[in-house]
C-alpha cells in the first residue's frame, strides 16, 4: 500500500544526513538515525493543515495527545499509566540531559552500558556528572548484560543507570529476565533507571516483544524515568516531539525544574504530527516493520558473507552494528567512504573497531552501498 522503494532526493534539504557532511554529491550516506521514507500520510495531512491555518504561535501539550499515548501504552505493551505522569519534551536527547541533571548532586555517577549511543555517554558531563562504563557482553551472537560488573561497577555515587532498550547500536530487545534482574540491581542500591525506549515500535524478530522497564512492578516504575517518542517510528524526528513518563511525583517535579528555561515548548507542527502517527498510522508502521525486515534480513546475509565482517541478527532497529575488528583496517569509516558510502565509526560509541550502518532506505539504495562495501573490501 505505501510505497517505501520510493527514491526522494535529499539533497540541498538542510538535511544533517545528507547536507551536513559536504560529501561528494555520489556519496550514500548512511549514519544518522532518520530513515529515506516519506511520512504517514496522515502526518504529511496534520502538517499541511497546520501551515494552511497560517499562524505560528506557542502551543501546549493538549489532552487529545497525553490521551492517545495512555491508551497506546496499554494496548501495546499492556502498561497502564496516567496522564499526569507523561512531560512532554522537544527530544530525547534532552530528556538524558535532563535525567542526569535531575538525580543526584553535582560531581555524582551516572553509569551505562557500551557501546552505546553517543549520547549516553556524553549526558553526563552536560549536566556536570561523571561517566561510568560497563561493557555489554555477547552470548550465543546476541548482546546482553554483564550483571556481575554491573554490581562491581555501581558506587555510592552512581545515582543513575542509562538503560537502551531496544538497543541501540547493539539491536538488543531485552528480555523480561534481563530487565527484572537489572531492576533489581538498581532497585537495591537506590540508582534511579532513565530507560531510552525510542525503538520500542520497531520490532524485527517477531518472537521478541517490547516490555518496558517500569511496567514490570510498582517498586521499578518508581525507580524509573521513561522516554519515548514517535520521532524514530514515523521518521519526523526534526519535528521535536517526545515524552519523559515519570511515575514517581518526586522524580517528575525534579525532571520538570532540570528542564525549566532549558527547552523550548513544543510547537503545534510535533504535537498534531504525534497525534497522526499515534491515531491514524498503525498500517504504515506495520508495513514499514517488514520493509525493514526485508532491508535487514539482505544487509545480514550480504555482510557476513564479506570476509572480516560480522553483523550479529537484530531483534530491533534500523541501525546495523558490524564487527571490522578483523580487517585490520585502522579507520574502517574512511575506507568505506573512500568507496562512496558514510557509516559512524565505532569510536562514536565507545565500540572501537565496528561500525554503524542505517538500513532505512529504499531497498535499491541499500543494494548498491552493499556493492560498494563488497567491492572496496574484496
Amino acid at each position: 500500500m505505501y510505497n517505501f522503494d520510493e527514491i526522494i532526493p535529499r539533497h540541498n534539504t538542510d538535511s544533517f544526513k545528507w547536507d551536513f557532511f559536504n560529501d561528494p554529491q555520489e556519496v550514500i550516506p548512511m549514519p544518522v538515525a532518520d530513515m529515506d521514507f516519506r511520512c504517514p500520510p496522515a502526518v504529511l495531512d496534520a502538517l499541511k493543515s497546520v501551515a494552511d491555518h497560517g499562524i505560528m504561535g506557542y502551543s501546549f501539550v493538549p489532552k487529545e495527545l497525553k490521551d492517545i499515548f495512555t491508551d497506546r501504552m496499554k494496548n501495546l505493551y499492556n502498561w497502564k499509566i496516567e496522564n499526569e505522569w507523561q512531560v512532554w519534551i522537544p527530544g530525547l536527547v534532552p530528556g538524558l540531559t535532563a535525567t542526569c541533571k535531575s538525580v543526584g548532586n553535582f560531581g555524582d555517577a551516572v553509569l551505562s552500558t557500551i557501546p552505546v549511543y553517543g549520547p549516553f555517554h556524553l549526558a553526563p558531563s552536560w549536566a556536570g556528572k561523571n561517566l561510568q562504563t560497563v561493557l555489554l557482553k555477547e552470548e550465543n551472537n546476541r548482546y546482553t548484560f554483564d550483571f556481575e560488573a554491573i554490581k562491581k561497577a555501581i558506587t555510592p555515587e552512581t545515582k543513575v543507570f542509562l538503560l537502551c532498550n531496544p538497543y541501540n547500536p547493539a539491536g538488543t530487545v531485552f528480555t523480561k529476565e534481563e530487565l527484572s534482574e537489572l531492576a533489581n540491581i538498581c532497585n537495591e542500591r537506590k540508582v534511579v533507571i532513565c530507560a531510552d525506549e525510542i525503538h520500542c515500535d520497531l520490532i524485527l524478530n517477531n518472537s521478541k516483544k517490547h516490555i518496558p522497564i517500569a511496567s514490570l512492578d510498582e517498586q521499578t516504575a518508581m525507580n524509573t524515568i521513561t522516554l519515548q517518542a514517535p520521532s524514530k517510528t514515523f521518521n519526523i524526528a526534526g519535528l521535536g516531539c517526545s515524552v519523559a513518563i515519570i511515575p514517581n511525583e518526586e522524580l517528575r517535579q525534579n525532571f520538570i525544574k532540570a528542564k525549566s528555561g532549558m527547552f523550548p515548548e513544543l510547537n503545534r507542527f510535533g504535537i498534531r504530527s504525534a497525534i497522526a502517527a499515534y491515531r491514524d498510522s498503525e498500517d504504515w508502521r506495520l508495513e514499514l516493520i517488514s520493509y525493514l525486515k526485508a532491508n535487514h534480513d539482505f544487509l545480514y546475509e550480504r555482510i557476513n558473507n564479506i570476509k572480516g565482517l560480522k553483523m550479529n541478527a537484530l531483534e530491533a532497529t534500523y541501525l546495523a552494528w558490524i564487527d571490522a575488528k578483523d580487517l585490520g583496517i585502522e579507520n574502517i569509516q574512511k575506507k568505506l567512504l573512500e568507496a562512496g558510502v558514510r557509516v559512524n565509526a565505532g569510536e562514536m560509541f565507545l565500540g572501537e573497531g565496528f561500525f554503524r550502518l542505517n538500513f532505512g532506505c529504499p531497498k535499491s539504495i541499500l543494494e548498491e552501498s552493499i556493492r560498494r562495501i563488497e567491492n572496496v573490501l574484496k
